[in-house]
């Protein structure tokens, strides 16, 4: 078993993929609106919404704790609908050395995808793999669809 991991989950998205991908980029700072039960709060600390080198920092709800967490967007694909994240500091780096998130947005044929990619490095052999914030991103993302849905 390796200190170094890679999760992915793969979600359907019925609302428009670029809707998503839009809103992940440009306007984050809404998605609390969409999923107050996970995201309560987004604001810009560096930067500019949008920008790679951007540092963003989100009050959240993770296994019904409160939670924090500051990351830079480390690279966007526009053409690929592609955001990358490293996170900075937060509650998760208590138990992890490092967490990168990649956001995918594709298209096939007329399904939308949105690809969660989620690498890490453990601190020691003992910590689990981080499935239940793989899981807190399908619920973000299932909470953001069923709003759009709604509009």
């Amino acid at each position: 078993m390796g200190l170094h991991g890679k999760l992915t989950a793969e979600i359907e998205y019925k609302s428009g993929g670029d809707v998503f991908h839009e809103l992940i980029r440009f306007k984050p700072h809404q998605i609390s609106n969409m999923s107050p039960g996970i995201v309560q709060g987004c604001e810009l600390h560096e930067g500019e919404w949008g920008a790679v080198g951007s540092k963003i920092f989100w009050n959240y709800t993770h296994d019904g704790k409160e939670k924090v967490v500051k990351h830079e967007v480390e690279a966007i694909d526009e053409e690929k609908k592609l955001i990358a994240l490293k996170v900075l500091e937060g509650d998760a780096l208590e138990i992890y050395k490092a967490i990168k998130l990649t956001i995918h947005v594709a298209t096939n044929g007329d399904i939308d995808l949105v690809t969660w990619i989620l690498e890490y490095e453990k601190r020691n052999e003992d910590v689990e793999d981080p499935l239940t914030l793989l899981g807190l991103f399908i619920d973000l993302t299932k909470d953001i669809e069923t709003h759009h849905a709604k509009e």
